[in-house]
């Protein structure tokens, strides 16, 4: 078991690149990469895990970076919505019309791609399931839903 006291130097994969942070036990994953790395894509929305504005995808799966400690993702793959710059889902949002504001878009981004590379062949129903882990109020739910069947069909 890792045992961090106060704050301590530690490498987190992010993107591909291992990156030295500095780290307290207390410090989310969301907070170190927005104030450490500076990768502001992840957003703090409600800091409790339900919005899904700050979702990231660890070892493939999307996590909300919120209610994440830093020190438990030592040695996983952390992916971030910088991360998958030019990406076929990033295209779809885009073409599908799948934001208004955005401040949430990452999060759905990141929920997406993940789904994507998981089940490629998901269903509607499995595709619904995994949108509402994340909250818009400004758009519908139907534009993202044709933003992640539209590479589904393509690929």
């Amino acid at each position: 078991m890792l045992k961090i006291s106060g704050t301590e130097s530690i490498i987190l994969n992010v993107n591909g690149k291992d990156s030295t942070v500095l780290a307290k036990p207390s410090d989310t994953l969301l907070f170190t990469l927005r104030n450490e790395l500076g990768l502001t894509g992840a957003k703090p929305g409600c800091e409790n895990g339900d919005c899904g504005a700050c979702t990231v995808i660890i070892d493939d799966w999307p996590i909300k970076s919120c209610i994440m400690l830093t020190v438990e993702a030592i040695g996983k793959r952390i992916i971030t919505v910088e991360g998958l710059k030019d990406t076929p889902i990033q295209k779809a949002f885009v073409d599908q019309f799948s934001f208004q504001c955005g401040y949430c878009t990452s999060g759905f981004i990141m929920v997406c791609h993940s789904l994507w590379k998981l089940y490629p062949d998901a269903d509607s129903n499995t595709i619904q399931e995994w949108l509402q882990s994340n909250i818009c109020r400004c758009t519908s739910f139907q534009e993202i839903e044709a933003a992640i069947k539209s590479i589904m069909e393509s690929s």
